[in-house]
Order: structure tokens, then C-alpha cells, then sequence
């Protein structure tokens, strides 16, 4: 495995009741000027909003408010909460939401203290050299992001969507009381399950050797998910599943499973592509592109697949040989996520390959990626065409 240094200063606090115990006092060490920060308004209407202003406002923060974070978060709305916290003079900010509404503040903290324009520090022309403090309440297993620095931005009008991060949007806290996620519906509740299966094939799908330890752990996490998710999809108001899927989330990107590895992170790259043109859920994507992503590195990639299909979903080898084993294991993981309800082609979107010249150029606006194996723009179109 390779070297490494970890560090993750979020103070997580998770369990049943946690809001009303730890948020005031969490809020209150940095300041009494808070911007409260949410998506589209299920906070307001399963009473959480209302909990968090009132909590707020009994304990004398001065609250103010950005609302409508978009769900793949747009630099538009950023750069509005990058003014709003100026203007307001605020001392720290309040992330309450998915992983969509805690990207957006990860922006707004840092592009607050930066005296050029956000979206430079997106593009990674410059870094951020410092941040507003800020925590999180979550809402939505899905995306880790409460827990570490990174975080995805979309500007609509050029329709570029990239990831960036910096070690100065930690979140200070997160809070993650699974009651918050009760009322997420069922295909939101399927969009997660995906994203943080693909958070840790990610992370699974590395180039370093000896590393038995961080391949146990990823197929720990998600032998995990497999079998909790299909009884919480059953059930949605199953707390004790929905605590599980929860903290799963959690693990599968707050740097747990990448010390000593480099991760491939080449799937994101081409669904960041796609969903910038199309706008349509992450792991929608994810679902369709991360399998065909597999199929294009059967040959390269055989002995994490084999170990995959035996390990993680017990597909018995006796009889059948490597390439047989890892197109079953590549079956399994499409059928369980197609019997969750998530999408298996690009056409499920309406999308055909009309565009895909542009996605493909969008993906390899950095040259070519992927840490477990480069991908040129050849290799990206294949994998479209797979895909559609």
C-alpha cells in the first residue's frame, strides 16, 4: 500500500434526539450569526425547519436563510449564499440536508473568504486558503459528504459539473439522527443506497497492492448495504435499517476505506460529464455508467472482479472461469441495484448518443483519468455507447 497521512476533524454526532442536545452549543463556539442553508423544502414540510429555527432562535442566534439548493447544487446559488453570508456578516454556517445542500456550503464557506470568484476555486485555478466554520444536519445517507472535504459544483449556464475540495471545508460537526431521514421517499432512498455502493467500488478499484485490510472493509460495507437495503426499501419508516444505511454512508467516504490507496474515481468523472448536459439524478448515472465502467475493464480488472462476485455477492467458482466470474458479479450488482428500482440505460433519462461527442469531451477536459487505469476519450465514448 502506498504512504499516508489521515486526518478527519469532523466531530460527528450521531443517534435519535442529537439535534436538540448538541446544535445550539455546537453553532455557538464560533459565533451568534448563522446562515441556515437548505434544498427545496422537505425540512419544512416534516417539521425539521421549524425544530431547527425555533432551537436557534431560543438560544439568541440571529438566523438567516438560503433555500432551494438544486439537487445537483448550481454555482449560481453559491455565489447568491456567498453574498447573503457577506452581507449578513455571519459567523458560521448551517448545512441542513443531503449531500447536495452540504456541497453548496462547502462552496459558500470557502468562496466567502476568497476575494475572487468562487467557481476559480471549482476549476481549481486557485485554492482556498480558508473558510467559514460550519456543520451539518443530514438528512439523506447518501453522499458522505458531512464527513469529509470534498464537494461537487455545476455551473448551468456553461454546463460544466466538477468535484473539488480542500482541507479547510471540513465540516466542524455533522449531525445524523436517523428519525431526519424517515420521510425521504423510496427513489431518493434508492439514489443513496447507489451512491455510496459507488463510493466504496470506487475506492475498491485501485491500483496498489497488498492491501487485504481496505478490501475486507470495502466489502464489509457493502455486504452491509445489500442486505439492509432491500428491507428499508420495503419499509422506509424502518428506523433501525435506515440508522444502518446511515452511518454506512458515512464510512464509504470519510477516508476510512482510501488510506494507503488511490481510489479510480473514473465513473464519477463521466456521470459528472452527463449530468451536466442532462441534469439528471448522480447515482441515477452511477447506476447505468459504473457497470459498463466494470464490463470495459473485465480483462485489466479481473481479479477484483473475481473477488468481488465471490466475497461480496458468493458466486461459487467451481466450473466456471475468471471472465465468467466477473461478468456474473458485474449481473448481480446491475440486478440488485435494477431490483431497488434505480435506472439501467441512458435512454431510461431520454438521452441517446446525440450528445455523447460532448460528454466525452467535458469528461476529458483534463486529459485522460482514472487512477486504477487511464481512460482516454476513446474509452469514454465506448463506455457511453455501452451505456445507452
Amino acid at each position: 500500500m502506498d504512504s499516508f497521512v489521515y486526518r478527519n476533524p469532523t466531530k460527528l454526532i450521531f443517534g435519535e434526539g442529537q439535534v436538540q442536545e448538541h446544535l445550539a452549543e455546537e453553532l455557538k463556539q464560533f459565533g451568534t450569526r448563522v446562515l441556515l442553508v437548505y434544498g427545496g423544502g422537505s425540512i419544512k414540510k416534516n417539521g425539521l425547519y421549524d425544530e431547527v429555527t425555533s432551537l436557534l432562535q431560543e438560544h439568541g442566534l440571529e438566523v438567516h436563510e438560503l433555500g432551494g439548493v438544486e439537487p445537483n447544487p448550481r454555482l449560481s446559488t453559491v455565489r447568491k449564499g456567498i453574498e447573503t453570508a457577506r452581507e449578513h456578516d455571519v459567523d458560521v454556517l448551517l448545512a441542513v440536508g443531503g449531500g447536495s445542500v452540504i456541497d453548496a456550503v462547502k462552496a459558500i464557506a470557502a468562496g466567502s473568504k476568497y476575494d475572487g470568484d468562487v467557481w476559480d476555486l471549482v476549476t481549481k485555478k486557485a485554492q482556498a486558503a480558508d473558510a467559514l466554520p460550519f456543520g451539518t444536519i443530514l438528512t439523506l445517507a447518501a453522499t458522505g459528504s458531512e464527513m469529509n472535504a470534498g464537494s461537487v459544483i455545476t455551473n448551468w449556464e456553461t454546463h460544466e459539473k466538477y468535484g473539488w475540495g480542500s482541507p479547510h471545508v471540513f465540516p466542524a460537526f455533522s449531525i445524523l439522527d436517523p428519525l431526519n431521514t424517515l420521510s425521504v421517499p423510496e427513489n431518493h432512498t434508492v439514489y443513496g443506497i447507489v451512491d455510496m455502493m459507488t463510493h466504496v467500488l470506487e475506492q475498491y478499484f485501485h491500483p496498489q497492492e497488498t492491501t487485504p485490510l481496505q478490501e475486507h472493509m470495502c466489502e464489509a460495507v457493502l455486504k452491509t448495504v445489500i442486505e439492509t437495503a432491500p428491507g428499508l426499501v420495503q419499509n422506509l419508516e424502518d428506523k433501525e435499517r435506515r440508522a444502518v444505511v446511515l452511518y454506512a454512508g458515512t464510512i464509504a467516504l470519510n477516508g476510512t476505506l482510501q488510506m494507503g490507496v488511490r481510489g479510480d474515481w473514473a465513473s464519477h468523472n463521466i456521470e459528472h460529464a452527463v449530468s451536466a448536459v442532462y441534469d439528471i439524478p448522480h447515482a441515477g448515472g452511477l447506476a447505468i455508467l459504473f457497470p459498463q465502467w466494470m464490463r470495459h475493464h473485465r480483462k485489466l480488472g479481473r481479479r477484483k472482479l473475481v473477488q468481488l462476485a465471490e466475497r461480496v455477492w458468493g458466486i461459487a467458482p467451481a466450473g466456471k472461469s475468471e471472465d465468467q466470474l466477473a461478468e456474473e458479479g458485474i449481473q448481480k450488482l446491475e440486478q440488485f441495484w435494477q431490483s431497488l428500482g434505480a435506472p439501467s440505460r441512458l435512454a431510461d433519462y431520454d438521452i441517446d448518443e446525440s450528445r455523447f461527442d460532448e460528454m466525452a469531451d467535458k469528461a476529458m477536459i483534463n486529459g485522460p483519468f482514472g487512477n486504477f487505469n487511464k481512460l482516454n476519450k476513446k474509452d469514454v465514448l465506448d463506455i457511453l455507447e455501452a451505456s445507452k
